[in-house]
């Protein structure tokens, strides 16, 4: 699929056909996100896959969303941030969660090109996840995220304008001012 379509066609996914997916292509989708940024190339996300039905029900109850339970599979990304924080100090914490979102989007992205649905699930007990699939409590649990083909068929939800999120040189400011051109003499 065209890059820019992918862009274009990921959503959330909250409806999953009866049809399971190939496991294979989950692994493909974790591939790509190894390709996200990573601070100091010190790779801290870890992916997850959880295929048994009692505990993607035991993710579905931590999350508080059953359409969870109508997934084939679920995956958890964690953080370890460790190395990055040892090598980064208060900072660490901060870059492992941008490395974090990366991968996520990477991975959802490649989801959305092999023809698969999902959702990133933010909101969640992470005590419940961690105890669910024991989870280290040094480990930061990042996302769950459960995947299948989509039978959403509702409408895709409305992107902000682009004047609502971006700016010319300084925060808030709306307008590209011309340069100043200085005729020579």
């Amino acid at each position: 699929m065209d890059f820019d379509k992918v862009i274009k066609e990921r959503r959330s996914v909250r409806k999953f056909k009866k049809k399971r997916p190939d496991w294979r292509d989950i692994l493909d989708a974790i591939e790509a996100a190894r390709y996200a940024p990573s601070a100091g190339n010190l790779h801290a996300v870890k992916f997850i896959l959880v295929d048994n039905p009692e505990i993607i029900a035991d993710l579905a109850e931590a999350a508080d969303q059953d359409f969870i339970l109508d997934a084939h599979y679920v995956i958890v990304v964690c953080s370890d941030p460790t190395q990055v924080e040892r090598s980064y100090y208060e900072r660490g914490e901060r870059y492992v969660r941008q490395q974090s979102g990366a991968a996520i989007e990477n991975f959802l992205l490649k989801l959305t090109d092999l023809g698969l649905g999902s959702c990133w699930v933010g909101a969640f007990v992470d005590d419940h996840v961690k105890k669910a699939l024991r989870i280290p409590e040094k480990v930061a649990v990042e996302a769950i995220i459960p995947i299948g083909y989509s039978a959403d068929i509702s409408k895709r939800s409305k992107k902000p304008d682009e004047d609502s999120f971006f700016y010319f040189n300084k925060y808030g400011a709306k307008f590209l001012k011309p340069r100043r051109v200085v005729e020579e003499r």
